[in-house]
């Protein structure tokens, strides 16, 4: 076998000298390299911000839908979407294992969900099976590579393949909210009705405490009504997240001026940036987990308002957050109900 990069710069094509991710195309040829993973792959979860653009581009045609993965698999060697820059994940079966990777954990026949963005995978589509529409996932027959420095977690065997992709593919954000959220906290989940959200309402509702306080902000009465039922918040608001001054009055209502000590947005549309800025309170932290959230936008929103704040950026990975996501849902009876009727 060849021997690889352990980034994986070696199937970086255009331009020269970037990593695979901000690559413009990668090299998809699925004959892998010494420190590689060839992957089946059964399923890919689109990035909510990117499905929603394809999906939104295409006037909800499958047809089209399908022809524009394939556009962009076909142009890149990887499933990133040009407009947002973001890709997804994976799951499938572990086909062959690189000869380099002698202390690799795996072996051929386990099967995995990747860890790592779809947007610097390797990717190749043979056929699009079938679309699931309203949770952004999609089962092809293709292979994907991954690479040595890639994440990936073994499908557990106590959940739904498609529970524990659409759980994984936002693992991330419940993870870094364990991580932000300290006790007494006032906090805002911005699109806490949606998949990363209700994970993200669990996790500050416990870390938060009894002397904290959980808001909820969803964009429309159905996801009220369904975080309601998970008595995960103190306060649930309806409000569009793209109109900071409707949002900034709710809040300052709620928390009768005082504003949040952390702001979590998890919504998969754009110009959501200055509701989360002008929620939070003068340093104070607002973690952006959505791909739709232009840096441009907040850093010069909170610069024009004179708001002196934390951004974070949604790294979707840190340390255990497979592990701490999984448990979400084995310790939450009511939230494991809701992803199981939504995703399975």
């Amino acid at each position: 076998m060849k021997k690889g990069n352990r980034y994986g710069l070696h199937r970086v094509l255009e331009p020269e000298g970037v990593l695979p991710q901000t690559a413009d195309k990668i090299d998809n040829d699925m004959e892998i390299y010494d420190n590689e993973i060839l992957i089946d792959v059964q399923t890919l979860n689109i990035d909510s911000a990117s499905f929603t653009q394809i999906k939104n581009e295409a006037g909800g045609d499958e047809e089209k839908i399908k022809e524009k993965m394939k556009e962009i698999v076909g142009t890149k060697g990887k499933h990133q979407n040009p407009v947002t820059g973001s890709g997804g994940m994976l799951i499938g079966t572990v086909s062959k294992i690189g000869d380099a990777l002698t202390d690799c954990k795996l072996k051929v026949g386990d099967r995995i969900a990747t860890l790592v963005s779809l947007s610097l995978t390797p990717l190749q589509i043979k056929e699009i099976k079938e679309i699931h529409m309203d949770i952004d996932q999609v089962d092809i027959e293709g292979q994907a590579v991954l690479f040595e420095t890639g994440i990936y977690a073994k499908l557990p065997e106590d959940m739904e393949d498609t529970l524990a992709l659409a759980l994984l593919d936002v693992a991330g954000a419940p993870a870094q909210t364990a991580r932000l959220v300290n006790s007494g906290d006032t906090v805002l989940i911005i699109g806490a009705g949606g998949k990363s959200g209700m994970l993200c309402l669990h996790e500050a509702q416990k870390r938060a405490g009894i002397s904290g306080k959980v808001i909820a902000l969803c964009y429309n009465e159905k996801e009220c009504q369904t975080v309601e039922s998970l008595d995960l918040a103190d306060y649930i608001v309806q409000a569009d997240a793209t109109k900071p001054v409707e949002v900034l009055a709710k809040i300052e209502e709620i928390t009768d001026g005082n504003l949040c000590d952390l702001v979590i947005n998890n919504v998969n549309v754009p110009n959501t940036e200055m509701a989360s800025i002008l929620a939070a309170k003068d340093r104070g932290t607002i973690y952006f987990f959505s791909m739709a959230t232009s840096f441009t936008k907040a850093a010069l929103g909170a610069e024009g308002i004179g708001k002196d704040v934390e951004m974070i950026i949604g790294n979707g990975y840190c340390h255990n957050h497979a592990i701490i996501s999984l448990e979400i849902l084995r310790e939450n009876k009511k939230l494991r109900e809701i992803y199981t009727r939504l995703y399975t």
